[in-house]
């Protein structure tokens, strides 16, 4: 027996509800701001006893129909849309320590679970930006079982799914992101309390054999501004042996539904050599250190 319209639209619904709960717990656990738990956990009761699917609301208002909603503002509105458009909640993973690329590019249509692992191995990308990337410059032509055809597909689908997603063009970084010296302040927190074991610990998932909570992270906020910093838990940092000198920051500011992401390194080349340096904003890093 198959569910009708209406179970269709209270699975749907409590499925969402349940996963902004069990953000609002993990950012509890993790120190977040309580304003912000408090908001989590107010989305979940409009989106439980709402009596409509958020997906329609979704299909027929758009995200602007979602921000209508009581106790919805901009940055949830985006959060379920991306829960009904791709049944995924990237933020939710990240606080569960539970990313993973193979899986997340097993979901792109044209990739099954064998060539997503092959591209990952290969490539050593772990995001679908990276992944689009390297369909436009050639690089996934180096994976087995990708030819021209099959690199046009994927690069038609992740310009629909990443636009869709975030109400931009491809690769394009957020209208407005903190400034270096904030970021660089973030990030000298971030490494102080983890150095001090002053932070709560996720067991991620990946390159963690035996479960262990061994990655801190911190949920602090500037201003507007609202932050998440971890060490880098990638394939590339694990080689390189970067795993506790790479901090990978996340942030956002107050309505806004975009996330930004930068990650701070130390320069071991050039002027910069020895100093903590935002990736993709050395010009701006050598204009605050004075050089």
């Amino acid at each position: 027996m198959t569910d009708g319209p209406a179970d269709g639209r209270e699975s749907r619904n409590r499925r969402i509800a349940d996963r902004l709960r069990q953000a609002a717990e993990l950012l509890e656990a993790q120190g977040a701001n309580p304003f912000r738990v408090k908001a989590y956990r107010d989305a979940a009761a409009t989106v439980e006893t709402l009596d409509r699917d958020v997906g329609e609301i979704l299909e027929e208002q758009g995200l602007e129909g979602l921000e209508r909603l009581p106790r919805i503002g901009r940055s949830l509105a985006a959060a379920i849309e991306e829960m009904v458009r791709t049944g995924r909640w990237a933020q939710l993973e990240r606080l569960k320590g539970a990313v993973d690329p193979v899986a997340l590019f097993a979901s792109v249509p044209g990739l099954g679970p064998e060539l997503a692992r092959r591209i990952h191995d290969t490539l050593g990308i772990d995001t679908l930006e990276e992944l689009e990337l390297a369909a436009h410059d050639g690089r996934l032509l180096e994976v087995r079982g990708i030819g021209p055809e099959r690199a046009a597909m994927l690069r038609a689908v992740l310009a629909e799914t990443l636009a869709r997603t975030r109400r931009r063009g491809p690769r394009q970084r957020p209208r407005e992101e903190p400034d270096v010296a904030t970021l660089l302040d973030v990030d000298a927190e971030y490494r102080s309390k983890a150095e001090a074991g002053r932070l709560p610990r996720i067991a991620p998932r990946r390159f963690n054999p035996t479960g262990e909570a061994w990655l801190p992270v911190l949920h602090t906020q500037r201003g507007p501004w609202h932050f998440t910093a971890l060490y880098s838990n990638t394939a590339l940092a694990h080689q390189l042996g970067t795993v506790r000198d790479w901090v990978v920051i996340y942030f956002h500011r107050d309505g806004e539904a975009e996330e930004g992401q930068r990650t701070v390194v130390t320069e071991t080349r050039g002027p910069l050599a020895g100093r903590r340096v935002v990736r993709g904003r050395e010009g701006e890093c050598r204009a605050h250190y004075g050089l």
